[in-house]
């Protein structure tokens, strides 16, 4: 058979090299002999940043304000599930009503990040083209659609949080501000407007024919109306645990060539994120969601790891269904909120953060400081099943052009939505 020399070959070695635009730095060096794949080395490649060794000593009323910087894109997950780790510790219960905001606020982050993810970053894929940049005339429209469901997440992360990004509202057991009923009238009549463009972005991923099935362990928390907070821990193995015993269920995995912890979930890889939460939490989304993306549900349960991005652009539509419904049935108060007082304790705070789970544990001493803490964010979690996903892809493909299998390992690196996964194409490529 005659091979190209742009052919990758029964025998090479792949190394991707400086993944930019993105949150950190990765690579990723592959090995084939035979015509299959004898390692995947991904390595998160960002400079240590210590954050756990960051929050000891710090005044355990003033954290979440500061782990909202862990991360820019997910800083009202990081702020949200570090408030709920503290008030765990001290024993706390945050009012109906802040719980309700909580949740509100949580919806708009997933709207704009999955809006910029989908609809940014996966939908040239696609089209066939490198970027919406080189969308031509007639393609206006559908970035115009985008960017309008963008702004709705946005704008209902402003009026709840105060901002879309590191909100200002939100404290450990309250919000200081809550939304004006102008504002929420107006926002709803906008997330109204953006909700036919979310099931137009729906049928599109949905008729998308990119494939990878994984066997893999699917794990998140099982709620009982896909709010992305409460309930349990749950995995496509038949596991349920109580989130506070979930550091018992997974194993830190040192990564030698990457500066990112990996885990294994009961000794085994497993994903987290919108694919988990489609496959284990379904028959919870919105009554109004499922009438109009019924036909969109026989894909799921799935293995297909590019579905993941179909069950964000689902989610995109329930969360605009339930703000509505929940804007529309609520009366907003200032409230007189028993005051959170700070006292030794170890509590834990999870959530599901828009690339999955998110874990907080803290542990707080007499001067009501952190004594410790863990993190666990989601993109540690897919680590290892992702790498092991990119060996697959690489083995089935391997007679590709070299061109080709690097578009096509770009493809699957976006579908897991990592934080290392920000631009259409963000790798350089070298070979050897």
């Amino acid at each position: 058979m005659h091979r190209d020399e742009g052919d990758v070959g029964p025998d090479g070695h792949i190394h991707m090299d400086g993944i930019t635009k993105i949150e950190g730095h990765g690579s990723i060096d592959i090995r084939i002999r035979d015509r299959r794949v004898k390692y995947v080395k991904l390595s998160i490649t960002e400079s240590k940043r210590f954050y756990t060794q960051a929050l000891i000593g710090k005044p355990a009323l003033s954290l979440p304000l500061m782990t909202s910087r862990v991360c820019g894109t997910c800083s009202i997950a990081h702020l949200t599930c570090c408030a709920a780790a503290v008030e765990s510790a001290v024993g706390y219960r945050p009012s109906d009503q802040t719980r309700l905001l909580r949740e509100l606020s949580l919806y708009g982050m997933m709207i704009r990040d999955h809006a910029m993810h989908l609809y940014l970053f996966c939908l040239p894929d696609i089209f066939g083209k490198d970027s919406v940049l080189d969308f031509d005339d007639s393609q206006n429209e559908i970035i115009k659609k985008a960017f309008e469901v963008k702004g709705a997440g946005n704008n209902l992360s402003k009026v709840v949080g105060g901002r879309a990004i590191h909100e200002t509202y939100a404290e450990v057991g309250k919000f200081s501000h809550v939304p004006e009923r102008d504002a929420v009238r107006k926002l709803i009549g906008e997330l109204k407007g953006a909700r036919q463009h979310a099931l137009e972005f729906v049928d599109i991923f949905y008729n998308s024919t990119f494939r990878l099935e994984r066997d893999t362990d699917f794990v998140s928390l099982l709620t009982s109306d896909y709010s992305f907070m409460g309930g349990s821990i749950v995995d496509s193995k038949g596991a349920s645990i109580p989130e506070e015993r979930y550091w018992d269920y997974v194993d830190k995995v040192v990564i030698p060539y990457s500066e990112a912890t990996g885990y294994r979930f009961e000794g085994r890889e497993f994903m987290v994120g919108a694919l988990a939460r489609m496959n284990l939490n379904r028959d919870k989304i919105c009554s109004s969601t499922m009438a109009d993306v019924q036909g969109y549900m026989s894909a799921f349960p799935s293995k297909n790891i590019f579905h993941n991005n179909l069950a964000q652009a689902i989610e995109v539509v329930h969360c605009i269904d339930r703000s509505i419904e929940l804007l529309e049935s609520n009366e907003f108060r200032e409230e007189s909120n028993e005051p959170v007082v700070i006292k030794p304790g170890e509590g834990v705070g999870m959530l599901e953060a828009p690339r999955g789970t998110l874990y907080y544990m803290l542990s707080i001493n007499k001067q009501r400081r952190i004594e410790y803490g863990r993190i666990i964010v989601p993109t540690q979690q897919n680590q290892i099943t992702m790498e092991k996903a990119i060996g697959q892809l690489v083995e089935q493909n391997v007679d590709l052009p070299k061109d080709r299998m690097v578009f096509e390992i770009e493809k699957l690196v976006r579908a897991y939505d990592p934080c290392m996964s920000c631009a259409s194409h963000f790798l350089k490529v070298r070979w050897s």
